[in-house]
């Protein structure tokens, strides 16, 4: 039986889970590849740090480039995290030509091409399934099973921090700054929150899966990218009596002969009929469809120390087997085969919509809502004014139909200036996944 050395650079939630999943299932890979993979450096920040996953004090060093450098290490194991030491760390390994496992969707979406060129010009390879929805193999589903698919639709539900504070706001009535300070307590979400709740750690993900989906690398700046801070218990219940589930989607349409490719994050009404509707807590799932197999679903824990560490050991057996039969790589970690590519601007994206509005409780309020949005040539399709809000101001419902981005934008800045508005609007997306 052949072995194959790992060097990890990071002992962490992520690096100590696959040190201990190792431990727990190296012997069964083993006799599945015919290969042992068996670790032999980690670099860590501090070698004195209790951790939870007891690696033992003679595998541990405080210098990464020892560990990459080490003629003994067959395989850089990348799970540091970040993206300026990270980029170091994968761009050296690959520069001496030895094969990298990355976790780090971060540093994917800011330098995938950079580092997937560097890949090809040494002969070495990259591996990332874990970068994207944890446990769920979506990278080998877009690499390999889907290979001969053109990608039309995809929809994500790639952030569990997102989708727990929405499932939870929606079971229980909760709100959303409640439930975010119980997802931080139960470290489901990061203190600051911003990268989870702002759409950030979502946008990372959707590019790599746009990139891989449509050839070409997506500049994470053109991503359209927004969170779920402004999402209220109102637009909960109302998207409830309407049949829709509110979730923070990744998304990526590439419409009939449109060469530019939508491609975006932003919380969005989901019809309660729909399979992603019923995705709950922390779970992730990606929906895509291809122009051949039609639609798809992958659904599974899309984070946390296992879930991750299920991934890179799916990288690790591949990357032990083209190591084991001397193939620098079975399948390309990504070819940029659209030299035309490009990201849609949002402004010109089309979708239906879900408005908002707090009004004053007056005749005519309507009429000059609806006066503005017609001029803009924009159709309501339903009006919900619930009873019973004896206030100033009152919640005023408009379902819109297909309107481009643009032009939604322009009626509300107008719709914001009348007197007879009391706060700012709120808008949703509305997803038919036609």
């Amino acid at each position: 039986m052949g072995q194959v050395n790992l060097g990890i650079i990071g002992g962490g939630t992520v690096g100590g889970g696959v040190f201990q999943a190792l431990r727990r299932n190296g012997a069964l890979m083993a006799s599945r590849l015919g290969v042992e993979l068996r670790v032999v450096r980690v670099a860590v920040r501090d070698v004195r740090k209790a951790r939870a996953v007891k690696i033992p004090a003679a595998l541990l060093t405080t210098d990464w480039q020892s560990v990459v450098n080490d003629p003994r290490v067959n395989l850089v194991v990348e799970l540091m995290g970040g993206t300026t030491l990270a980029r170091q760390v994968v761009l050296a390994a690959l520069r001496l030509g030895k094969p990298v496992v990355t976790a780090n969707k971060a540093l994917l979406s800011a330098h995938g091409e950079e580092l997937f060129a560097a890949a090809q010009k040494h002969g070495a390879n990259l591996y990332y399934e874990a970068s994207v929805a944890g446990g769920i193999p979506i990278i080998k589903v877009l690499r390999e099973a889907l290979i001969g698919n053109q990608i039309t639709r995809l929809y994500g539900i790639v952030n569990g921090t997102c989708n727990y504070i929405l499932t939870r706001m929606k079971l229980e009535g909760a709100g959303f700054a409640e439930v975010l300070a119980d997802a931080q307590r139960l470290g489901y979400a990061e203190t600051p929150p911003d990268l989870d709740v702002d759409g950030h750690d979502a946008a990372h993900k959707t590019g790599i899966l746009a990139s891989l989906a449509h050839g070409f690398w997506v500049n994470p700046r053109q991503i359209h990218t927004e969170g779920i801070r402004h999402i209220t218990q109102l637009d909960i219940q109302f998207a409830g009596q309407l049949g829709y589930t509110i979730k923070l989607l990744g998304v990526v349409k590439k419409h009939d002969g449109q060469r530019p490719v939508q491609v975006a994050v932003y919380p969005a009404l989901v019809p309660n009929s729909h399979v992603l509707a019923s995705v709950n807590h922390v779970f992730n799932a990606v929906y895509v469809r291809g122009d051949v197999v039609g639609d798809t679903l992958y659904y599974g824990r899309g984070a946390g120390q296992d879930a991750t560490a299920s991934a890179v050991l799916s990288d690790l057996a591949d990357a032990a087997l083209d190591l084991k039969t001397g193939v620098k790589s079975r399948v390309a970690p990504f070819v940029p085969h659209e030299r035309d590519g490009a990201v849609l601007p949002m402004d010109t994206a089309v979708s239906r919509y879900y408005l908002r509005l707090s009004v004053a409780d007056r005749p005519g309020t309507l009429a000059r809502i609806a006066a503005i949005l017609g001029r803009a040539h924009i159709g309501i399709s339903s009006v919900i004014q619930p009873e019973g809000h004896e206030v100033e101001s009152v919640p005023l419902i408009l379902m819109i139909h297909d309107a481009p981005n643009a032009a939604m934008r322009r009626a509300l800045a107008q719709i914001s200036k009348l007197a007879v508005i009391k706060g700012a609007p709120a808008m949703i997306r509305v997803e038919s996944f036609e």
